[in-house]
């Protein structure tokens, strides 16, 4: 099996097991930050001071408890299939947009390595080209969490929801809803989420050592500095975008527009609501994706010793997508 396969599946591997970990908590994120904006249309951009609906959840604890209670545990998981799908997608572009940036930047395995700052921006890079793969499921992703809401569109599954998605709002205003704020959340994630396990790992090698000496206490220490570092980077464009897919009524929005509504009528809270939850929930989970992933590669050299990987030449193609 060539290497880039078994990077590809090693990568799978991370992320679906990170996926389902997180993916309740990632369903608490996008209720708290739409919970304003699904009740009626948003006002007209004329209008942005006007008054905001009340809260409907007071913090995290809150909202996870009452979606429990009155909707059930499995409505923390109402619309996975769209990210786990998506996870596949974008490890595949992920490693295929890291490895061809690297080579730009003049990487050469075993004779020229890039620093940090080179792999970060080869992350950032890669970041901004995935962004195009993962919009569409982010879309059908987030549709599916708040269908419970009040006033919006009700789905029968994943593949109805992307027809209905389609046949209403076309695939540009429909399934690329809020795309900006993606490029605005990938780019510099990524750039952090590379640089952090990269900066982390490097300062873990033993005097004469390489990466393959170390251990998985490394290994989900960096994925959780990792995690949190890729959260905090721009969370806004996060809640942006999260009130664009979620409400078809955002989809001749401008990105802008969208931020300044939510920042006067709600002020930076509004803009980082759900960032803690979203940072508590970031640490395991990308902590296990990369322990998940470097378990897998481990397994695949044990069965080819000449398997050539990402810890030697770089990060890693895994899934760390909302």
């Amino acid at each position: 099996m060539a290497d880039g396969y078994k990077d590809f599946i090693a990568g799978t591997v991370g992320g679906f097991s990170g996926k389902l970990l997180d993916y309740p908590f990632d369903t608490v994120k996008v209720l708290l930050q739409t919970q304003n904006s699904l009740s009626s249309s948003p006002p007209p951009p004329k209008n942005p001071l006007a008054a905001s609906s009340p809260p409907v959840y007071r913090g995290a604890i809150h909202c996870l408890t009452h979606t429990v209670r009155t909707r059930g545990v499995l409505s923390l998981y109402n619309g996975l299939p769209s990210p786990l799908l998506g996870s596949m997608a974008e490890n595949a572009v992920l490693f295929l947009s890291y490895g061809y940036v690297k080579k730009a930047l003049g990487e050469i395995p075993g004779e020229r390595e890039l620093n940090l700052l080179e792999l970060s921006c080869a992350g950032a890079a890669a970041g901004g080209i995935v962004s195009f793969v993962l919009n569409p499921f982010e879309v059908v992703k987030v549709q599916m969490q708040v269908m419970s809401s009040a006033n919006v569109r009700q789905y029968g599954g994943f593949v109805d929801c992307v027809v209905q998605t389609v046949r209403n709002e076309g695939i540009a205003r429909g399934l690329y809803r809020g795309q900006t704020s993606l490029l605005l959340r990938e780019i510099p994630g990524n750039f952090c989420w590379y640089g952090v396990y990269e900066g982390v790992c490097l300062s873990r090698i033993p005097d004469g050592g390489t990466k393959r000496d170390l251990g998985a206490s490394t290994h989900l220490a960096g994925g959780a500095a990792a995690g949190v570092a890729y959260w905090t980077a721009f969370y806004p464009a996060d809640t942006v975008g999260s009130r664009m897919r979620a409400n078809p009524d955002y989809a001749s929005r401008r990105f802008w527009d969208v931020f300044l509504e939510v920042y006067k009528k709600e002020g930076v809270a509004g803009l980082y609501r759900g960032w803690g939850i979203t940072a508590l929930r970031a640490a395991p989970s990308h902590a296990l994706i990369f322990a998940m992933y470097e378990q897998t590669m481990g397994m695949f050299r044990r069965w080819d010793p000449e398997t050539v990987d990402s810890i030697d030449k770089r990060s890693g193609s895994i899934s760390h997508s909302s």
